[in-house]
């Protein structure tokens, strides 16, 4: 169904490719017009945000390390403290992550967290039914109305005490072709934000639930900033209250963690708290460093939280956060049940108690799960830990993380099963997106685009390290696995064949897009450049 051009404002906003049922309550005209008032607004500073982030990277290309930045010692140095937190995000000690989709929506309300972030960014594809639906499933989430019948019959319900929502929008870098103004596509961040703000914010608001966000993917205060005045518009427009859009932004790349105090400060009559989004900090580091051959990581799976430069970091976020009266979320359990071997799934739940652990033990006020069974889980850990609602009291005064601490590379070892499984993840990830899915679960994991970026971010590191000529054998100082066999494009070309055969033969998410999931891959490997985002390119083979 398509919503009819000539309905549209006159501000040459056009929608790109065929709407489906419902999407005509979504993208009214009026809705549409509040979306090109926000692209003529701010995305001239969204995209000179962007181009300063790339002369960030060429500087770091050509040697220079992230730092502090000198011009805001005033704020870092300054005593203030962030706004007044709603009582509705007084208790964050777990929170449930998922995509838009409606059913899983109704189980992560229903799933004992404390909060459900609904993602429309690393954990969704985003294709026009997937962003559009997820407007329509969020709605009808907040008013209420949210059901869901399975193709067997059973049916899903919200029940009487639901998670308190708070919605990812996609990161500035993100584009949504599907939205164009005067030709220009849209940001893909501008139009999931104001779509869910001009149809729920003054539900929320009635409410006190907000509206609530999740920021995601920041480098620098100046994109903090351009968010509080994105928000601000959208209060004034929409007439609501001034700084009743709250935000917790995750430190996820590793130019932000320079800038935790400047973020907080550049929203702080609405910055509620900061998130260790740990997979994308690893991905960030990995971007970050790709011109610096001495700064290698080991395989994903030694790259703990316990290592060095990821332990300064989620302290030292600690800190800031409590020295600012906001509070510190850890990270994500990525583990999932194991259903029919109770060893396996036992180790797997032992894994994520010891994470949790650590977390609330160091001062953390809350966590990240993917799973509703993991939500009792940890829960139990920070009940025991945390009987208070949050734990601003613990001021980590004893954290003294430098520069070099946190880009300090960590010691480890990479194996042909980690190789291996780095190009299967990669792969499958890639072609389920491909597919319109933007999480799927790999060998007990779910992975979504923050890890399979790790996946593939790395594989480029260890084939790119000197003396790894593509398509060569390494020489001299080039990798090893611990059996001291090379690593080399041969391998990495081989392995790529034998999963894509794999993949097209089964029945995985994505199996029909294999060939050209595997195709994208090897360009992106093989490359000179590290490329930024796997999403940006994998976009324009969206089905």
């Amino acid at each position: 169904m398509a919503v009819p051009q000539e309905r549209l404002p006159q501000s040459s906003i056009r929608i790109e490719g065929e709407t489906g049922p419902g999407h005509e309550s979504i993208l009214t005209p009026a809705a549409l017009a509040f979306l090109a008032d926000l692209h003529h607004r701010f995305n001239d500073r969204r995209l000179d945000l962007l181009a300063a982030r790339r002369t960030r990277q060429a500087r770091y290309d050509a040697g220079e390390l992230p730092d502090f930045r000198a011009d805001t010692l005033a704020i870092r140095e300054g005593r203030w403290t962030v706004g007044k937190i709603p009582a509705a995000l007084q208790d964050r000690r777990v929170e449930i992550t998922g995509p838009v989709e409606r059913k899983m929506i109704i189980n992560a309300l229903n799933s004992g967290a404390k909060v459900f972030m609904a993602d429309f960014e690393d954990s969704s594809a985003p294709t026009l039914a997937n962003q559009f639906d997820g407007q329509i499933n969020l709605r009808d989430a907040v008013n209420g109305t949210i059901g869901y019948t399975s193709p067997e019959g059973k049916t899903y319900r919200v029940g009487h005490d639901p998670a308190v929502l708070v919605v990812r929008p996609r990161g500035w870098h993100l584009p949504e072709r599907h939205l164009t103004v005067d030709g220009e596509p849209m940001s893909g961040a501008l139009v999931d934000f104001g779509l869910y703000a001009f149809h729920n914010a003054r539900a929320l608001q009635a409410r006190d639930r907000g509206p609530y966000f999740y920021l995601p993917k920041l480098e620098a205060m100046e994109e903090a900033a351009l968010w509080h005045e994105a928000m601000a518009a959208a209060e004034e427009a929409l007439g609501l209250p001034a700084h009743c859009m709250k935000a917790t932004v995750l430190i996820e790349t590793l130019p932000a963690v320079f800038q935790m105090h400047e973020i907080l400060h550049a929203l702080r009559e609405r910055a509620v708290g900061l998130n260790c989004g740990r997979w994308d900090y690893i991905f960030s580091y990995l971007k970050t460093f790709r011109g610096h051959r001495d700064r290698l990581l080991p395989e994903r799976g030694q790259v703990l939280m316990t290592v060095p430069f990821l332990k300064a970091y989620s302290e030292l976020l600690i800190q800031t956060c409590h020295r600012r009266g906001a509070f510190a979320m850890g990270g994500m359990a990525a583990q999932i049940p194991i259903k029919g071997d109770e060893a396996a799934n036992e180790a797997a739940l032992a894994k994520v108690r010891a994470d949790k652990l650590r977390e609330v033990q160091a001062g953390h006020d809350g966590t990240w799960v993917a799973h509703p069974a993991l939500v009792p889980v940890a829960r139990e850990i920070f009940d025991q830990y945390m009987p208070s609602p949050n734990q601003l009291n613990v001021a980590r005064a004893d954290v003294q993380a430098s520069r070099d601490q946190l880009i300090a590379p960590c010691a480890g070892t990479i194996s042909r099963a980690g190789f291996d499984n780095n190009v299967e993840v990669a792969l499958r990830y890639t072609a389920a997106w491909l597919d319109g899915l933007g999480c799927v679960p790999i060998h007990h994991l779910m992975e979504d685009a923050a890890t399979a970026e790790i996946a593939r971010a790395q594989l480029w590191q260890w084939l790119h390290h000197p003396g790894n000529p593509a398509g060569g054998t390494p020489a001299g100082d080039g990798l090893e696995f611990t059996d001291h066999a090379p690593i080399d494009f041969a391998l990495f070309d081989q392995a790529l064949a034998a999963h894509t055969h794999r993949l097209r033969a089964s029945t995985h998410p994505g199996a029909a897009r294999a060939d050209d999931a595997a195709a994208l891959l090897a360009t992106l490997t093989h490359a000179e450049q590290l490329g930024d985002f796997l999403t940006l390119p994998a976009y324009d083979r969206l089905a």
